[in-house]
């Protein structure tokens, strides 16, 4: 192969990984996105404890209720979400939505969604 020459297939393969990668992750969001909208509407939801939670928590003190959550929820996109391992428990995903200035972090311990902080 001439110097500067490139195989096709490694390109190939790279986009075709790309694009199913982008299809897994944006299904995984909208899985998170029904999950906690449905733990919003049943009541299915806690609060972690924490420090300064009066201004890192409005949902827990009732600041912003779940209605207006899930206004913000139903807005959000793939892009908007993050996800990595909690600090302390590695297998468990704690999921962060970012929107309109809110932050809203989170994770699940079936049935229940635990937000960790909710505020603008």
């Amino acid at each position: 192969m001439p110097l500067g020459a490139f195989s096709q297939r490694p390109i190939d393969l790279v986009r075709i990984l790309s694009y199913k990668q982008a299809s897994i992750m944006d299904r995984g969001f909208r899985k998170v996105r029904r999950d906690l909208i449905n733990a919003l509407q049943s009541g299915n939801y806690l609060h972690a404890a924490r420090a300064s939670i009066e201004v890192k928590n409005l949902l827990a003190t009732g600041e912003v209720s779940a209605g207006q959550l899930i206004e913000v929820i139903v807005a959000c996109k793939g892009t908007d979400h993050q996800c990595s391992a909690h600090h302390s428990a590695p297998d468990l995903a704690v999921h962060v939505l970012r929107k309109a200035g809110w932050y809203i972090k989170f994770y699940f311990i079936e049935p229940d969604a635990w937000f960790i902080s909710v505020h603008r």
